[in-house]
């Protein structure tokens, strides 16, 4: 399978080559133990924007002789360049735990993701497997790509039209980074901004975001475009929340750009939480990790 792909470090694209992708399976020892289940991902579309998002429909035909799954297995999701380095991760666990899946059993649930804002453009491959706690990978029935790891969906990455980005405005802490580069978030005051060019057209706003830690009560937020509420909602302490809103164009307003202001109902401070030992002064409401902006055609 030739494709063609592009790397680029700080900005300024360095190369473009042509690469010849070897089969996944080569060298890997043939597994001789009867699949548990035979999954499929399907997408829903195989473009997809650097930051942007997609939906991914996830199916698990359970083997009529399969035996009983260990509890709170995760599914593990993998993407891969055309050399097959490793480019980011949606590990999750499924909608039915797989201690209740018996023979026989179609397994489905769609989760979206948003695409990290990774140095790549081209063709990525979606790998999935089933893990055990105790870190036994299962085997599974479908094209290999590694020790009990499947090639399931193949997708196109590219650029984000410059005019779509958005833009963390007033109310907002400077950016942080986890360790490994692939995760970024600005911190909210108690209000903030995002401010976007106008599309004029209708759009699908995302943002996943996520609850401070230093209470425990439910955090109430709520989105407004000008006098208008787009969308109010309650953070728990869970995972990173992502909301999908629709937006008509006029709701978006007339102007050059849309402004959208978030405001939560309470802030913490780090360094008043008791037993935490954290010297942070800054007042804190919500984690911000990505905000996109999706015209529909």
């Amino acid at each position: 399978m030739t494709v063609s792909s592009r790397r680029w470090t700080f900005g300024v694209t360095v190369a473009v080559v042509t690469l010849t992708v070897a089969t996944a399976a080569c060298g890997v020892d043939i597994d001789t133990t009867p699949a548990v289940a035979t999954p499929h991902v399907g997408l829903s579309k195989t473009d997809v924007m650097v930051g942007g998002p997609v939906e991914m429909s996830y199916t698990f035909s359970v083997a009529a002789s399969a035996p009983p799954f260990p509890d709170d297995c995760v599914v593990f999701v993998h993407f891969r360049d055309v050399d097959g380095e490793w480019l980011w991760g949606d590990d999750h666990q499924p909608s039915i735990p797989t201690q209740q899946w018996k023979p026989g059993d179609v397994i489905e649930y769609t989760r979206t993701i948003l695409v990290p804002r990774i140095p790549y453009v081209g063709e990525t491959r979606v790998e999935i497997g089933i893990v055990t706690p105790s870190g036994e990978r299962l085997p599974l029935s479908a094209p290999v790509a590694g020790s009990r790891v499947y090639a399931v969906a193949f997708l196109n990455l590219d650029l984000q039209p410059n005019g779509l980005f958005v833009v963390f405005r007033e109310g907002w802490h400077l950016a942080e980074r986890s360790d490994d580069g692939l995760q970024e978030w600005h911190w909210s005051a108690d209000e903030a901004t995002l401010v976007f060019r106008n599309p004029r057209q209708d759009v699908l706003w995302y943002l996943e975001l996520e609850r401070a830690e230093g209470f425990p009560e439910p955090q109430q937020v709520e989105l407004r475009i000008g006098d208008t509420v787009i969308d109010a909602f309650s953070l728990s302490p869970s995972e990173a929340d992502l909301r999908k809103i629709s937006l008509t164009a006029d709701q978006l307003g007339s102007g050059e750009t849309v402004e959208v202001r978030l405001s939560v109902d309470r802030t913490f401070v780090p360094a008043l939480v008791a037993g935490r030992g954290n010297s942070d002064s800054r007042e804190l409401g919500v984690k911000v990790f990505r905000a996109f902006v999706e015209p529909i055609p």
